[in-house]
């Protein structure tokens, strides 16, 4: 036979007081209360093992203490190292984090994006490129839904944001390859690219002519990375610019299959900096973001913008860096 539930009004009759102040005290409002009562309202959940209702709490609280945290693709190790700084802070902060992968898919976001909404979570962490702006105001700003956007779109002025100076990123590559000789460069980026890596591209150009760049497009995927060799080889380029780590491991696979060495026959620098960079051979050379602290940060942003609804948009700007190691070298 099932036990019985035991109630709030239970433990209110056990402790000599009212389901009001077990609901207060139960609910992270002690310090309303004298410390007796305080205690005697514990002892009573304790002994009569009470556990709160979720649904009961969560009217009461006008809270459900869930984030939901949308991610276009978690097999990415960006994504996994994001994540976890995320959780994190959320876990702290005594929030539970709902992770939504959309492996790329717009629909699956579109339908992540309306059930989170519906569900009641009491903000959002955003890290899609695809999510339109119309999504973002008929799901979110409509609703008063506290957000954060972060890596892959940024909404200038209309939320909270942590980015990273992709511009610079871009030209820390390109300067690199310039020292090193490189006159012909391939980068490889996504068709319709989100705005921070076409910052990448132009931090590119602003080390290299354009007619010294050739830009080849594919998915930031190493599939894509595999693919794009073939125009890689048909191109001038004798250095490889990859608009992420995952991109680049695509690459080596490409050139290895074609015979191609790197970096005696091609150097190749990605972004990112995930730790998989330091298990390939040769090392990845790569431009790093502090990936972690993105997600803290991202977590700690929107953690106060629920506390303070109304509070001035914030966004912080976090430095890139670039990490030499062994898949880069002079032309010769």
């Amino acid at each position: 036979m099932k036990k019985k539930k035991v109630t709030i009004k239970e433990v209110a009759k056990l402790s000599e007081v009212s389901i009001a102040t077990v609901s207060q005290i139960l609910n992270g409002h002690e310090e309303k209360f004298h410390k007796n009562t305080v205690a005697k309202v514990l002892a009573a959940k304790q002994k009569l093992n009470y556990e709160p209702d979720y649904f009961a709490r969560r009217m009461v609280m006008k809270k459900s203490k869930t984030i939901g945290v949308l991610v276009p693709d978690v097999t990415n190790p960006f994504f996994n190292t994001l994540i976890r700084g995320i959780e994190r802070e959320l876990y702290k902060a005594g929030f539970m984090t709902l992770l939504c992968n959309a492996d790329l898919e717009e629909e699956k976001e579109r339908t992540y994006l309306n059930e989170l909404t519906r569900r009641g979570v009491d903000g959002f962490i955003i890290a899609n490129s695809a999510i339109s702006d119309q999504e973002i105001n008929e799901h979110l700003r409509k609703k008063e839904k506290p957000f954060i956007i972060i890596d892959q779109k940024k909404e200038e002025g209309f939320s909270d944001a942590v980015v990273t100076d992709d511009f610079v990123g871009g030209q820390l590559a390109g300067m690199h390859l310039y020292e090193l000789g490189h006159q012909e460069i391939a980068i490889v980026i996504p068709q319709n690219a989100p705005s921070n890596i076409q910052q990448r591209l132009f931090g590119l150009y602003s080390i290299f002519e354009s007619n010294h760049i050739k830009v080849i497009h594919a998915p930031l995927t190493k599939a894509g990375g595999e693919e794009a060799v073939l125009s890689i080889l048909t191109s001038k380029a004798t250095a490889i610019f990859a608009a992420n780590d995952e991109l680049a491991f695509g690459i080596y696979a490409g050139l290895a299959a074609c015979g191609k060495k790197i970096p005696e026959d091609y150097s190749v620098i990605g972004y990112d900096n995930v730790e998989m960079c330091t298990y390939v051979t040769p090392q990845l050379t790569t431009i790093a973001q502090p990936i972690t602290k993105i997600g803290q940060l991202s977590a700690q942003l929107l953690i106060k913008r629920i506390d303070e609804p109304t509070k001035k948009w914030e966004e912080i700007l976090l430095p890139v860096e670039l990490i030499k190691r062994t898949s880069t070298a002079p032309l010769k």
